[in-house]
């Protein structure tokens, strides 16, 4: 009966995992199945009950407080950033988003800010909102691999061989759930002035989340990998002087791992990166 007892527990903190579970609310577990004891009430005159005004329906929580407010208040700080700790510092003063809240760290970068080439992946998940790295899980280090298959390491002192990673979003949404268009669209300033300010000479997308909101596509992410775009930023007060980075698109690793048959896919992609980087003169 142990035995049983400790596979069902297992069993059941699995599938808390998968759901996205992974902090817990209380140290002892609570029966929401069991009734609750009703009081013991003593006889006594009846009283009529006071009128009690009726209760409103509580709004519902809105992903990020104050929309158009956020939004503009994400893009003045984004442009008034001028070297990356600055952007940094104003990502941890935003309170915009109320992702904020339920994050544990901000997630900014990774990897030497010179570097030619740029990743940028969607949001933190937990490993990754733990040591407040981005890809810094098992996606992460798929990641690595499969930059290291094309001679970059995000750890590389060698420029010609470096990589610099970071996310549109810098906290991690509850769950590791997909991160909402309004989400999105307060962050986009604050990544944007981040490629702004590195400057890469390439720049990777990993996922359709990252893909489609840089490019301002509406295509699915199978549609736009295999291919180089021009980026330029979407929000118009930073397009002025800018000049269009080449930027690829490719699956998301945690895509990957869950599709291994897309892997074939995203080594052409890489292939091109490679190709792309030499003729530059990258490599």
């Amino acid at each position: 009966m142990a035995d049983l007892q400790r596979q069902t527990y297992k069993a059941a903190l699995s599938w808390y995992l998968d759901a996205g579970v992974d902090i817990a609310l209380g140290d002892d577990p609570v029966d929401r199945t069991a009734m609750p004891a009703l009081p013991v009430v003593e006889d006594a005159p009846a009283v009529a009950a006071p009128a009690r005004a009726p209760i409103a329906a509580p709004a519902a929580e809105s992903a990020f407080i104050g929309a158009s407010e956020a939004r503009a208040e994400s893009l003045k700080l984004a442009m008034a950033a001028n070297t990356l700790d600055e952007l940094r510092d104003a990502i941890a003063a935003f309170d915009g988003l109320s992702l904020k809240r339920t994050a544990t760290n901000m997630v900014f970068s990774d990897g030497n800010p010179s570097a030619p080439i740029m990743v940028i992946g969607e949001a933190p998940g937990a490993d990754e909102d733990r040591q407040g790295k981005p890809f810094v899980g098992v996606s992460g280090q798929l990641l690595d691999r499969m930059l290291a298959s094309i001679g970059l390491n995000r750890e590389a002192e060698d420029l010609a061989h470096a990589a610099y990673i970071s996310n549109i979003l810098n906290w991690r949404p509850p769950g590791n759930r997909t991160p909402s268009p309004a989400e999105i669209e307060v962050s986009l300033p604050f990544i944007e002035r981040h490629i702004a300010l590195v400057r890469p000479r390439l720049l990777v997308f990993a996922g359709g989340v990252a893909a489609k909101s840089l490019l301002g596509s509406g295509d699915t992410i199978s549609r736009l990998r295999g291919t180089w775009h021009d980026y330029v930023p979407q929000t118009a007060e930073m397009r002025a002087g800018f000049a269009p980075i080449p930027a690829i698109a490719t699956y998301h690793p945690s895509y990957l791992l869950r599709t291994p048959a897309h892997k074939r896919a995203a080594w052409a992609d890489l292939l091109m990166l490679r190709a792309k980087a030499r003729s530059m003169g990258v490599f």
